[in-house]
């Protein structure tokens, strides 16, 4: 029995990061879900997070290059739809409502996505209502989108309605686990100059008119976590350390030396050279000098001059912030070159795999979050208020909505970073037929079409003026001219 039980103890101790010895003890890991964990930090995080964004080079930083990298100028569609004409009638019509989706009348539909990638990288997730209009606003098509930041649906509301439904964290379910609804405020709570005497009661809105965007990182999670997250603490303590720094250099460098001058016992007061006034002294009797670069402290009786001698930052700064900021670019996932401009002691063969690996994970998050969690449900709305308020007639469109709405989006392409070989290695894989011409075309964000039209106009306009541009270059073909 002994023997089974050392045995055990063994087995159990296998993996070290299971191990109870003292380097464990005071290790927190609780067994708790992501939900019980998450929601009751939640409002602290976003408020450290936005700060560190208002205030933190580094944090601003992260966001503004992770959301410039999800959404660039825009995740735009291409229908599917096999008939032309009506393809182009729902490119139009889309292209008219772009430019009126924004409730605040701000910035366009690819604006939108900007805004909501930002909430959601600095507060963890975001929430879009449909706003239905009326046909006498005089849209191309009477839906709106209105961007509601987290807040708006409480994270401490938990409750059962009448119904018998369960309200989680604001969110409401039905008996099989389904959402039905949101239980929203009508003004954001932390507004308290716009927000009314009202502002407290929470409204039902279903779930059908709510959009709930962030990136679920566990089965069954409720809201989302802020991406700074891992790393606030260490920017809090990296800033402290850093603006330490930068206070010892500014104060050191205030003073220039320090100099002794002898007063006469009974005799007047020493006056200061520049301005003929008595010398201002401290409760000792040692004069004080105003503090300003190059200043020279006058001490007292008998003490000889020192310059001054300010530490510099320290051998160790650079290398220690280097590392801390690689630990920070590590938990926001984002290249460390990218998050501080830092491109020093790097080839541009490493900043490849670097950017190819960066990419791989911002196209996971383009299509599993914000093509899936926003703009197919956005595309599907809209198609249904346009057909319903007769801004396009689609036949057959109930039976056919399925295939109405097949759509693919695509994000804003990638730079090239040596614009000569990736083309070329694009035109030996479209040559050897390994991709399509119009599947390269995709992936840089435009349409195949639209450029073969465009260089058809351009042709033909060439020829009506009497020009002759080249737009394609011809291989070589190996003869004796090419030889010599």
């Amino acid at each position: 029995m002994a023997r089974r039980v050392r045995g055990s103890g063994r087995l159990r101790n296998s993996y070290e990061g299971a191990g109870q010895g003292r380097r464990a003890q005071g290790w927190d890991a609780p067994e708790a879900a992501l939900n019980a964990i998450a929601i009751p930090a939640l409002p602290t995080l976003r408020r450290r997070s936005r700060a560190a964004v208002r205030n933190d080079p580094y944090a601003f930083s992260a966001i503004d290059r992770r959301v410039s990298s999800l959404i660039g100028t825009g995740i735009t569609p291409r229908a599917r739809i096999a008939d032309p004409a009506l393809r182009s009638a729902l490119n139009l019509l889309w292209e008219d409502w772009t430019d009126e989706a924004d409730a605040d009348n701000r910035t366009d539909f690819y604006g939108l996505q900007a805004v909501i990638a930002r909430v959601v990288e600095e507060s963890g997730e975001c929430f879009v209502r449909f706003r239905q209009r009326k046909l006498e606003d005089g849209l191309a098509v009477p839906l709106q989108l209105q961007v509601l930041a987290p807040e708006f649906c409480p994270t401490e509301r938990n409750f059962t309605t009448r119904r018998g439904n369960i309200v989680r964290a604001g969110i409401e379910f039905d008996p099989v686990g389904r959402r039905v609804a949101y239980w929203m405020y009508k003004s954001h709570p932390g507004d308290f100059r716009a927000a009314g005497a009202t502002y407290k009661e929470l409204h039902r809105i279903p779930a059908d008119q709510v959009l709930h965007i962030f990136e679920p990182l566990e089965g069954g999670q409720l809201r989302g976590v802020p991406r700074l997250a891992p790393v606030l603490l260490r920017l809090k303590s990296l800033d402290s350390y850093d603006d330490a720094v930068l206070f010892r250099q500014e104060v050191s460098n205030l003073f220039a030396g320090f100099i002794t001058k002898p007063r006469p016992e009974g005799g007047p007061p020493v006056l200061d050279p520049l301005t003929g006034q008595p010398i201002q002294a401290d409760r000792d009797g040692t004069p004080m000098a105003a503090m300003e670069p190059g200043t020279l402290q006058e001490l007292m009786e008998g003490e000889e001059i020192e310059f001054s001698d300010p530490p510099d930052a320290g051998n160790t700064y650079v290398d220690f912030m280097r590392q801390q900021l690689q630990a920070v670019a590590a938990g926001v996932g984002l290249p460390y070159e990218l998050l501080t401009g830092d491109m020093a002691d790097i080839s541009d063969r490493v900043l490849r795999v670097l950017l190819n690996e960066f990419r791989r994970r911002i196209e996971q998050l383009q299509f599993s979050v914000y093509v899936f969690q926003l703009c197919r449900p956005v595309r599907a709305a809209w198609l249904d208020a346009a057909v319903l308020s007769g801004a396009i007639d689609l036949p057959d469109y109930a039976t056919k909505r399925r295939e109405y709405l097949r759509t693919r989006w695509v994000p804003q392409g990638w730079a090239y970073i040596h614009p000569v070989q990736d083309v070329q290695g694009k035109l030996l894989e479209i040559a050897g037929g390994l991709a399509s011409r119009s599947e390269h075309t995709l992936r840089q964000g435009y349409d195949a079409e639209q450029i073969d039209q465009e260089n058809a106009d351009d042709k033909r306009r060439e020829k009506s003026l009497g020009l002759n541009y080249t737009t394609a270059i011809a291989a070589p073909t190996g003869g004796k001219e090419d030889e010599q």
